[in-house]
């Protein structure tokens, strides 16, 4: 994951409210890598990833006059970005849309490296392994655990991204993580 600045964003994005094009541009910039990531992560499909992201974009700069703020501006471009994944992810299921030839998961680098020589395979290996256990939830839980997981999102801030209430959100990790737990055991680990 990329590390963005939130204050540089939270400053771009009122600038961009107030018609700053040059502003949005700098956000896309700032933080497509990450909503890619995610998008990536539910889909597991790179074409459909980029696609997601930019329709995220394109969504929340003709919705920006409308946001309330009532939320921090990278929750509510989550928000967008989960929404438009859920609703590809369920045409997906339901036939709607074409399946495009999936990337082998091991070509998206996520997370972040060390020093340690050793580590990035080890890290690579297991963001391998991750991505495998997360294809096989279903959406609502694969979006919980992409944002607590991987964006360390807190479980109120994820509510807010998901419009889900608390104890939804608190219920879809919590069984997530059992199926992790489940997943490792399959496999022999501890």
């Amino acid at each position: 994951m990329v590390a963005v600045d939130h204050e540089i964003v939270e400053y771009l994005f009122r600038r961009a409210k107030e018609g700053d094009k040059e502003a949005f541009s700098k956000i896309v910039r700032m933080m497509m890598k990450n909503v890619v990531a995610t998008t990536y992560r539910m889909t597991q499909d790179r074409e459909s990833a980029f696609d997601l992201a930019q329709e995220t974009f394109i969504s929340a700069w003709q919705n920006l006059s409308g946001f309330r703020q009532e939320s921090k501006f990278e929750s509510w471009l989550y928000r967008i970005a989960s929404n438009k994944t859920l609703n590809f992810l369920k045409r997906r299921s339901q036939g709607q849309t074409s399946s495009i030839d999936s990337i082998p998961l091991s070509s998206m680098a996520l997370g972040s490296s060390s020093h340690n020589p050793e580590t990035p395979m080890h890290q690579k290996e297991l963001q391998n392994v991750i991505l495998n256990f997360m294809a096989e939830l279903p959406p609502q839980q694969r979006l919980v655990f992409d944002l607590r997981f991987y964006k360390e999102r807190t479980f109120e801030e994820i509510a807010q991204i998901t419009g889900k209430a608390l104890g939804t959100v608190k219920t879809h990790y919590r069984q997530a993580i059992i199926k992790l737990r489940a997943f490792a055991k399959q496999r022999g680990w501890r």
